[in-house]
């Protein structure tokens, strides 16, 4: 420990840190556009490109960057004076110089931090005015639009992207009006390496990196009488989705949000944790026959888009050890407009399937070639975020809502289901029948608390039937090409892997609420233990906790499928991988 002076108060710090982090730890609040809060990670971003911070130090002449100024024994720092102040304007006032001015239809209008910023520091005016960058937008995929001329180039989504996900997408190119945070070759994102993640979009302050609403789309299905419009809701949402409308974090709104959906339009709403049930049967069959057949070995998990999309890019070697399950919200959407357009006599191509999830990659996966027949499972999907949007758009009072229940058919799910939507839960989920099946009876044990957790990479073995099943599971994909390198180096001994692209698994996907915690103000990691928690007892509550006990998946089974792995079951519910490589698009030959 040193000793330091802050504001003329003196302070013990631990040696090493830095002014922002000593002044954080006396409540002094010094604005910052480019730093991330990345500790929960065990990372550092320091980058100190956005100047904001900028504090006097005693002895020294200019200004120095918070973010990256290391204290020492006798520091003497001030972070209010004149100086400091003039500075942080200037910076703040030459940013929105060279920013486009059409806050009011920006996607992230009154949750900007450069907006916010502008109105602490008190500026009601631009004084500079002149030449600006321009770029066109890059609009070419389905989960996300990229608008460079929002860039500030805080470079946080490469941050993220490279240094957090590894998925190295973004990288800071060109000097002056030029300079950009750009893809390689500036080809789009559509034929990048991306994922789809959105944790990019999810870090980033203005609305440079948003997400690609669907929300006027879904708006005219719901107006179109000639359709039926149905909507499934995932596990992750239900407690994420309180926060937009100033509920404490992880608050469990399932019941507020199904009166939220009917109160819109949609003619139907059911429950994601249904399909997940659905998905634990192919799954947990998948997996026994994989153990008792010889492999291949390990099965990985495959319900999150942005995962699969990872690993068909970064280790094309290993696509065949990923189970061929589809994800949940695609299950249902297959069986949607089959077995239920049926149950309900309607024309399957009037039948509108709406996914809300927390995620921008379920996106993209919706309009993969390989979840259609004669079209496709799921037509949109719309985020947390959009929900309420949607929400707020209807003129609803989220809060006064009475609670109501999912419809039934396709409605009833177990804690199994539930728990999908945090790390660790799918794999838990997929033990809970695994093990039942094995031993070829009921079991006592339902909580395999020694998957859970919040390490980035863990392991455990489950021993069930005689046998040590051993398990992997990694959140983040930086964590996910650790795992899925020992198992390409063979070092790894596993049966069964799990793994999710997102920090803290779906709860922490990039369609939730936008969270400023990676910021100074928190960490976002005890926000997303928060959701996760909110699963877990929304699992413990649940009359039925195991995927095969779920009365209305058997009735699916008796009455449509026949069996879990029948070869209908394949054709609706699995799905094949494509070897993608570096790019998605043939480079031009040299000459």
């Amino acid at each position: 420990m040193i000793s330091i002076t802050l504001n003329d108060k003196p302070m013990s710090v631990e040696e090493g840190i830095t002014v922002l982090d000593a002044a954080k730890q006396a409540g002094v609040y010094i604005p910052t556009l480019c730093h991330m809060n990345l500790h929960s990670l065990n990372m550092h971003n320091n980058p100190g490109s956005c100047r904001v911070c900028m504090v006097e130090l005693e002895g020294r002449r200019t200004l120095a960057p918070a973010c990256t100024t290391k204290v020492f024994d006798g520091m003497k720092v001030r972070t209010n004076t004149p100086k400091a102040i003039k500075s942080r304007r200037t910076m703040v006032e030459l940013l929105l110089s060279n920013h486009p001015t059409d806050c009011l239809i920006c996607d992230r209008n009154n949750n900007c931090e450069l907006q916010s910023m502008a109105s602490s520091l008190g500026i009601r005016k631009i004084r500079y005015s002149g030449e600006r960058m321009r770029f066109d937008s890059d609009t070419s995929s389905h989960a996300m639009i990229r608008d460079p001329e929002k860039c500030i180039l805080c470079r946080r989504c490469e941050t993220v992207c490279n240094e957090v996900q590894t998925v190295n997408v973004y990288s800071a190119k060109g000097r002056g009006f030029d300079a950009v945070l750009s893809t390689a070759f500036d080809m789009p994102l559509y034929d990048t390496t991306c994922t789809f993640c959105g944790q990019c979009a999810s870090v980033c302050p203005t609305g440079a990196l948003v997400q690609r609403s669907y929300i006027t789309e879904v708006w005219d299905e719901i107006a179109d009488p000639d359709k039926l419009v149905i909507v499934q809701t995932a596990p992750a949402v239900r407690v994420a989705l309180g926060e937009e409308f100033g509920m404490d974090y992880g608050s469990r709104v399932t019941g507020k949000m199904v009166a939220a959906l009917r109160h819109i339009g949609f003619d139907k709403v059911y429950d994601t944790d249904f399909a997940a049930d659905l998905t634990i049967m192919e799954e947990a069959n998948e997996l026994i026959k994989r153990i008792q057949g010889g492999g291949p070995l390990p099965m990985l998990t495959s319900c999150c888009p942005a995962w699969v999309r990872f690993i068909e890019h970064q280790f094309p070697s290993l696509i065949d050890i990923p189970s061929s399950c589809a994800s949940p919200h695609e299950m249902f959407g297959a069986i949607a407009k089959t077995y239920l357009a049926e149950k309900l006599g309607v024309d399957p191509k009037k039948v509108v399937v709406v996914s809300i999830m927390p995620c921008l990659a379920k996106k993209h996966e919706a309009n993969r070639a390989e979840l259609a027949t004669e079209f496709p499972h799921v037509d949109y999907v719309l985020t947390t975020r959009e929900l309420a949007s949607m929400i707020r758009e209807a003129g609803l009072s989220f809060g006064e809502l009475e609670e109501a229940d999912f419809d039934k058919v396709m409605g009833e799910s177990t804690g199994a289901g539930v728990i999908f939507g945090t790390t660790g839960g799918v794999i838990e989920a997929a033990v809970r029948t695994a093990a039942c099946k094995l031993e070829g009876k009921e079991i006592d044990k339902i909580d395999f608390t020694e998957l859970r957790g919040m390490d980035g990479v863990r392991e455990a073995t489950v021993h069930v039937a005689g046998m040590d099943l051993r398990i992997g599971i990694a959140h983040g994909l930086g964590n996910a090409r650790t795992l899925l390198q020992k198992i390409k180096d063979g070092k790894a001994d596993y049966h069964a892997i799990e793994i999710m692209a997102c920090p803290g698994g779906c709860v922490g996907g990039g369609g939730q609420p936008l969270l400023q915690t990676y910021s100074l103000e928190g960490d976002k990691m005890a926000v997303i233990e928060k959701r996760a928690k909110a699963l877990y007892a929304e699992d413990a509550d649940k009359q039925r906790r195991r995927s095969h006990e779920n009365k209305e998946i058997q009735q699916l089974y008796a009455e449509f499928l026949g069996e879990p792995g029948s070869h209908k079951a394949h054709d609706l519910l699995h799905t094949t991988y494509t070897k993608r490589g570096v790019y998605n698009i043939n480079l031009p030959s040299s000459k």
